[in-house]
Formats: C-alpha cells, structure tokens, sequence
C-alpha cells in the first residue's frame, strides 16, 4: 500500500500509476494550499487576494490595468472585480480609471497593503522552507522541471 492509497484510505489499488501520481499530486498541492490559506487567515485575506498584492508589489508604482492582473493569477478567478473590491475597501488596493480610455482600470497597491505584504512574508517563507525543506537543492530542481513537464503538456 502506498503512501498516496493510505492518505486517502482506499482499499482498491489505483488502475494506473499516472493516476496515483495524478491524485499525489494533488493531495500535496491542498495541503500545501490549506497551510498557506491558514497563515493568511488572520490578516483576513485569502490566497488569490494575497496572490494580486504581491502582482502589484511587483508591478511597481505603475500598477496594471484588471485584466493584466487576472492573466498573472497562479489560480484564475471568474470574480477578479469582486476580489479587488475587497481589497480596495480594505484600503490595500487603489482603483483609478485610465485617462486616455475610460474602459481600462489601473490597479496599484497602497502603502497599507506593502505593509500588510511586509508582515505576512516572513511566515510565507518560513512555510515554504518547513514543506520543503527534505529536498535537496538538486532535489528542488529536477521537482521544478518535472512540474514543468507537466505544466507545459496541460
């Protein structure tokens, strides 16, 4: 019995390996997830509104317009407008309509929100340190180019 039939309690052994290490996959990635999501719980925020404060850290001063934003997700969201509302009455997020055409929105990140970022990256990086940790550098490599494999085929 693998690792994999004993997390999930099944009984049955799977059809194939491609579909073990499919739900591997995925067993690994909600837990990586839900460890994440429970460090951003008491900042109020969730993943995705963390995710587009950290694009538009990186966006800089700029900022950039809705759609940008939504097209660098990690995880897509039909409700990108619904998202930046909260963080915008959070006073983490500004909004301001494009001079030169009125139907693009630029986003910028407030000063409340690089000190809310400020405060939650040090936990983040200790989380990502403490789940991986048991690889090696090498180990971390050939990882990212296996999910790479995988990431391109999909």
């Amino acid at each position: 019995m693998s690792w994999v039939t004993e997390a999930i309690k099944q009984t049955v052994p799977f059809g194939t390996t491609a579909q073990e290490a499919g739900i591997a996959l995925l067993l690994t990635s909600d837990k990586f997830k839900r460890t994440f999501e429970d460090i951003l719980e008491p900042f109020e925020i969730t993943g995705q509104q963390y995710n587009i404060l950290r694009i538009l850290r990186g966006a800089g001063k700029d900022g950039l317009p809705t759609m940008e934003i939504g097209d660098r997700l990690i995880e897509k969201s039909p409700g990108l407008t619904r998202l930046i509302d909260r963080l915008e009455k959070k006073d983490l997020v500004l909004r301001e309509r494009c001079e030169t055409d009125r139907r693009q929105v630029f986003c910028t990140i407030t000063k409340q929100g690089l000190q809310l970022l400020e405060k939650i990256g040090g936990r983040i990086a200790k989380m990502e340190h403490n789940a991986l940790d048991v690889l090696s550098q090498r180990e971390l490599k050939e990882l990212l180019e296996l999910l790479h494999k995988i990431y391109k085929k999909g």
